[in-house]
């Protein structure tokens, strides 16, 4: 058919900055921009995870993988991570705001206000100071991909268990179409907002009843890291250039279900 191009997924020559990566979703982004030629600085908070992680990434077409920790709610965290990825790679392409932080589970009245500063630094303050850091060092004039990761509790109600979580999560996705306009042409900022997906992080959600779980999933089944890796390295990639404002939701239709 006219005007028909394969799909190209590549990453080559591409840098990519992805946090929280030492496990989990974090960690399954990485390994998939690496595998899709991209060079990746992943960052988390424990060096000795960090260090384990990088020997699970296995890059492609001349790719290199490297490590820098920092906690990603710290105000100079982000300045650091970009810092070190430009020195060592040479610029930052991609950055994956993935970190998240939830201290609290039960009524959200029942949350402290320490607890909510330390949802808040990780989960919402994080993505713009992180994403300011990118676009300072380089993305505004170079482009580049900004990939926020939210949840589907950012679009809906729960029953008490992480409602201030999910508030944070719900600002995510207004501060992806709020950066996505400020930040274009040169950068597209998109979200993927994953359903319940079988991670440490997500434990107290599917572990109690992991049948029942997936069941209520019209796919019927929990998600993998490895379902939003994919969508990470499409929305980073060429096929996705007129993509930007979005938030892909990735949960087995857990959204549809009744």
């Amino acid at each position: 058919m006219a005007g028909y191009a394969p799909m190209d997924l590549r990453l080559d020559g591409k840098v990519a900055l992805v946090t929280g990566a030492s496990k989990g979703i974090g960690l399954a982004i990485a390994r998939g921009l690496a595998a899709s030629g991209a060079s990746v600085m992943i960052s988390s908070r424990k060096p000795d995870a960090l260090e384990a992680a990088v020997e699970t990434i296995e890059p492609s077409g001349g790719a290199q993988v490297a490590w820098f920790a920092a906690n990603a709610g710290d105000e100079t965290a982000p300045a650091a991570a970009v810092g070190a990825t430009v020195d060592r790679f040479g610029a930052v392409d991609i950055l994956v705001n993935n970190a998240a932080a939830n201290p609290y589970f039960g009524p959200t009245l029942g949350i402290s206000a320490s607890q909510m500063d330390k949802i808040h630094q990780v989960n919402q303050r994080a993505v713009v100071l992180w994403t300011a850091a990118a676009w300072n060092a380089g993305m505004s004039e170079r482009g580049g991909v900004v990939i926020n990761i939210s949840s589907v509790g950012g679009m809906a109600t729960d029953i008490g268990a992480i409602g201030y979580y999910n508030a944070t999560k719900a600002a995510i996705i207004h501060l992806t179409r709020q950066l996505a306009n400020e930040l274009a042409p040169r950068v597209r900022v998109n979200a993927i907002a994953p359903g319940i997906v079988k991670t440490d992080f997500a434990r107290a959600l599917w572990e109690p009843d992991e049948a029942g779980t997936a069941r209520r999933v019209p796919l019927k089944r929990i998600g993998l890291p490895d379902d939003i890796s994919g969508a990470a390295v499409f929305l980073a990639s060429n096929a996705a250039s007129w993509v930007t404002g979005h938030t892909l939701v990735v949960d087995g239709g857990l959204l549809v279900a009744p």
